[in-house]
């Protein structure tokens, strides 16, 4: 049963008062009232959110979708949750943290490839040369992902990610990438799910990058992880039968990519949908075009002083990683999506140690 949060409050106030005009039995009464604080924390689902129309929105959100009585009700089967990844979750900024890995893994490999000190992209890669990186683009990118996440087998290559996941430290915050996943989106996910909804990650990240630490980090399974992925090959080596990842693209799970890729993944439109950036508009329209209440929420970074701040809506910088563009700004608007301020609505950035 859950106490009304006045209640709660009204109960700390009384035992304090007790302590106060009976100072033998204070430390009972101490205790008393950590029970009681507790009981208020527990009264809210989402204590590292400021009270405002986002946080409310969630609750509200979420009590009539799971009020048999209500007209708003959705049966748990059709609780469906889709949450990108990178920007949404957790930081994305000086770079995708999946990049990082793979400029560090190119380094790893570099002795072996000595005609890398001349050729791009990995010669900028290599030099630290973010500019020129930046201007080669996409197909620059692909292939140090292509040289850096091919090549092995599916159970090698997770391997690898997680031992890069346990020692990589952000150049910023000097703390382990898993560490700096967002409180109150975290909370988010907690409450669905104590709420009967089935959360996914639907991220263009690939999607064995993700799946080894998503459990431990997100309570989100690895079958519940929707990202790129390139393309494998089932193979007998040295009497093994192994997956081996092959150096081609098969899936690029972002933009008009995420609905199918969660159409292929899920079966079901999700009736809640959380993201960041411009890659993120198609899976927020799709899921706003379903036959169900539904509830859609972008992150807009604009916290300079305890992440960063990055748009370039609302006159911020623009940026590579994670654009929230003016044209998404106005999407936002026309379809009643929510934009979450970090400064404003998050009392709380990051998740504690």
């Amino acid at each position: 049963m859950r106490i009304p949060l006045n209640v709660a409050r009204y109960a700390v106030s009384v035992i304090a008062a007790v302590a106060l005009a009976f100072p033998v039995l204070a430390q009972n009464v101490l205790a008393q009232e950590v029970v009681a604080q507790n009981v208020v924390a527990q009264d809210d689902p989402l204590p590292s959110w400021n009270a405002g129309v986002n946080k409310s929105a969630i609750i509200a959100f979420v009590r009539s979708a799971t009020d048999a009585s209500n007209s708003n009700y959705v049966p748990p089967a059709e609780r469906i949750a889709t949450f990108d990844n990178d920007g949404t979750l957790w930081v994305e900024h000086p770079m995708y943290t999946q990049l990082a890995f793979a400029l560090d893994r190119l380094k790893t490999l570099a002795p072996e490839h000595p005609e890398w000190k001349t050729a791009q992209p990995f010669k900028a890669a290599l030099e630290g040369d973010m500019r020129t990186l930046g201007a080669l683009g996409e197909e620059g990118l692909l292939k140090i992902v292509m040289e850096t996440h091919a090549g092995m087998s599916t159970a090698d290559f997770e391997k690898i990610v997680s031992g890069w996941i346990a020692e990589a430290r952000h150049p910023r915050f000097d703390r382990p990438y898993t560490d700096l996943t967002y409180q109150p989106m975290v909370e988010v996910i907690h409450y669905l799910q104590e709420n009967e909804f089935k959360t996914f990650i639907v991220s263009g990240g690939g999607i064995e990058f993700m799946r080894p630490w998503t459990a431990r980090v997100y309570n989100i399974p690895p079958e519940n992880v929707v990202g790129s992925s390139i393309k494998t090959e089932y193979k007998i080596i040295n009497g093994k039968h192994e997956l081996m990842r092959l150096g081609e693209i098969s899936f690029i799970d972002d933009k008009a990519g995420k609905p199918v890729g969660i159409n292929a993944h899920i079966g079901l439109r999700p009736i809640a949908a959380f993201g960041n950036s411009d890659g993120d508009a198609q899976m927020l329209q799709w899921t706003a075009e379903g036959p169900r209440p539904h509830l859609m929420m972008l992150v807009f970074h604009d916290d300079s002083a305890r992440e960063y701040a990055y748009g370039p809506a609302g006159g911020l910088p623009d940026t590579a990683f994670g654009t929230f563009s003016p044209w998404l700004m106005e999407e936002a608007q026309k379809g009643g999506w929510h934009v979450i301020s970090m400064k404003n609505d998050w009392s709380t950035i990051f998740s504690p140690p």
